[in-house]
């Protein structure tokens, strides 16, 4: 007997994690090189947001396109499918700046734990 998941899981499976949105969010405007990705993200690892990425193609979120130029060129940027979850983006950021100095005590307080 499979077990069905909530709407919500779902796309927690494709967006969850420490990095993901934050790659997603960054690609919100236009396409961005990995080396300008990483430098933004630090203290990304290479390996770490090399993994991400490649499950945010998987799971066609982003598209990957290579230049054949030397040095090898590589871009990353959303899909029509990325897109459509900057409306939720928009919400989250705004929910964020509503309640960012409780988010840092919560935060603060967890830590002092």
């Amino acid at each position: 007997m499979t077990q069905c998941k909530s709407p919500v899981t779902t796309a927690l499976s494709l967006i969850g994690g420490k990095w993901k949105i934050a790659i997603i969010y960054n690609l919100r405007d236009k396409p961005v090189r990995f080396g300008e990705l990483k430098r933004i993200l630090a203290p990304i690892t290479q390996q770490m947001l090399t993994k991400q990425l490649r499950e945010l193609e998987r799971d066609r979120l982003i598209d990957r396109r290579v230049f054949e130029v030397i040095p090898p060129k590589v871009e990353y940027s959303l899909t029509e499918f990325g897109q459509s979850f900057m409306p939720v983006m928009v919400s989250l950021c705004r929910w964020s700046t509503e309640y960012k100095d409780l988010m840092e005590s919560i935060a603060r307080d967890n830590l002092a734990r």
